[in-house]
């Protein structure tokens, strides 16, 4: 059976940061303290809309020990690795695993082209150096080298390794992995439809969706495990148009930009990345309204 230790809305956290590259970690503690009463099941620092392709070492772990004293144990902690060399992200993992997280998220940053046998090798690297979850993510909209089905399953076979996020945006992949590799829990990303991804066999979602709309992205998964399929697909279509505007821009600027909007001040993307237009900007705001007017129908 899938392991369902870590399950539910795991928002992907922003990296609030300063003009000077300082991150601003009262900032960030109080997101995670919000998003916590909000109920979410878990937090996710340095996935891919916390940036870190774009963060050094020092602002990475930044990251990461703001996370986990601000979540107080009161839900895990799942944090991001990723790096080129497998010698680094050894080393990140057992850093934040040091530091208290619960749960490495895995990720691989490659430059030249890789074969399945060392994609396999890093992901098992990494699992072989910790004694928490690991959970692989693959992305081949931005991953050079991403992992196949072959490589999944053998990946599965490993003790630590007990959860996937997929975001292929390919939810018929979704069920194979789940078809070939039963042991492995996976989480829907923000290219999936998440009640969808629930229908089949899914445990929850990663997405930095969640940072703005927790509530109602954990009224989503209610719905899901309560097996009201009507109304959760009712709220699915209504939640979709946050998916949809986030999709037209960059990530990390679009939610950086609705997060200001609603009173946190984490700072603009990091160069060379943009903030978005004024007029980008308002039809964020637009949007995130729109959703902030829904009435909790169905979840009575």
């Amino acid at each position: 059976m899938p392991d369902q230790t870590f399950h539910g809305v795991m928002p992907y956290l922003v990296s609030p940061i300063d003009a000077a590259g300082n991150i601003r970690t009262d900032v960030l503690a109080r997101l995670c303290d919000d998003l916590i009463k909000a109920g979410v099941h878990g937090l996710t620092p340095l996935g891919s809309t916390g940036e870190f392709a774009y963060l050094d070492r020092r602002q990475r772990r930044t990251v990461i020990e703001t996370t986990i004293s601000a979540a107080k144990r009161r839900v895990p902690v799942i944090a991001g690795v990723c790096s080129t060399a497998t010698a680094d992200a050894v080393a990140q993992a057992r850093d934040y695993q040091t530091l208290g997280a619960d749960g490495i998220l895995a990720i691989l940053e490659a430059y030249f082209p890789l074969k399945d046998a060392q994609v396999e090798a890093y992901f098992r690297s990494i699992a072989d150096a910790v004694d928490i979850p690991v959970v692989l993510y693959t992305n081949p909209q931005f991953q050079r080298s991403d992992l196949s089905l072959d490589t999944i399953t053998r990946l599965a076979a490993h003790p630590r390794i007990r959860y996937i996020k997929d975001a292929s945006a390919n939810t018929g992949r979704l069920l194979s992995i789940m078809n070939r590799c039963p042991q492995l829990s996976v989480f829907s990303a923000s290219a999936h439809i998440p009640a969808a991804v629930m229908l089949i066999g899914g445990v929850g979602w990663m997405a930095g969706p969640a940072c703005v709309i927790p509530r109602e992205s954990v009224r989503l998964y209610e719905l899901c495990r309560a097996g009201r399929w009507p109304d959760a697909m009712t709220l699915q279509r209504e939640l979709w148009r946050i998916n949809e505007a986030f999709a037209r821009f960059n990530l990390a600027a679009c939610i950086k930009a609705a997060l200001q909007i609603q009173g946190y001040d984490v700072g603009d993307p990091v160069p060379p990345q943009a903030a978005l237009s004024e007029a980008d900007r308002k039809e964020v705001e637009r949007i995130r309204g729109e959703v902030a007017k829904l009435q909790p129908r169905g979840t009575q």
